[in-house]
C-alpha cells in the first residue's frame, strides 16, 4: 500500500514499484488509507508519507501496529520531514525504515525489497505494496 497525496510523487512511485514487479494499492490521503486497512487484507508492505490530509503518517503507523491483521506489515516512511524528532517518532511508533524526499529511485526499490525477501523459492512474485 502506497499512501501519498502528491500526484506527481505518487505516479512516479507507482511506476517505479510496478516496473520492479510490485502490485500497488494507492491511497491518496489518510482517510482512504484507514478505510483500506479496515476492509482489505494486509499488504506485504506499507509506504507512508507523513504529511497527509485527514490522518498523518504517524496516525497510520499507530493504526497499523494496533490492527490484529496488519500489525506485522513492514512500514517504510517516505517523506520530506527530515527532522530528527520526526524520524525518531516514526521509528518509535513502529516504522521499519525512513526514507527522505527527494529520494533516489534505485535506493528506494532496494530498501523496499529488503522487507520482501523470504526463504521460499522465487516463483516470480515480488510482493504487494
Amino acid at each position: 500500500m502506497l499512501v501519498e497525496d502528491a500526484e506527481e510523487i505518487s505516479s512516479l512511485l507507482e511506476y517505479l514499484l510496478r516496473r520492479a514487479g510490485f502490485t500497488v494499492a494507492i491511497a491518496r490521503d489518510g482517510k482512504q488509507a484507514v478505510d483500506y486497512i479496515g476492509r482489505e487484507p494486509p499488504t506485504d508492505l506499507a509506504i507512508l508519507d507523513i504529511l497527509l490530509p485527514y490522518f498523518s503518517g504517524f496516525d497510520l503507523v499507530e493504526k497499523i501496529r494496533r490492527s490484529d491483521t496488519w500489525k506485522e506489515v513492514p512500514i517504510v516512511m517516505l517523506t520530506a520531514k527530515a527532522g530528527e524528532k520526526d524520524i525518531v517518532r516514526a521509528l518509535e511508533l513502529g516504522a521499519n525504515d525512513y526514507i527522505l524526499k527527494p529520494f533516489q529511485p534505485n535506493e528506494v526499490i532496494a530498501r523496499l525489497k529488503r522487507f520482501l525477501r523470504s526463504p521460499a523459492p522465487d516463483n516470480g512474485a515480488r510482493g504487494q505494496a
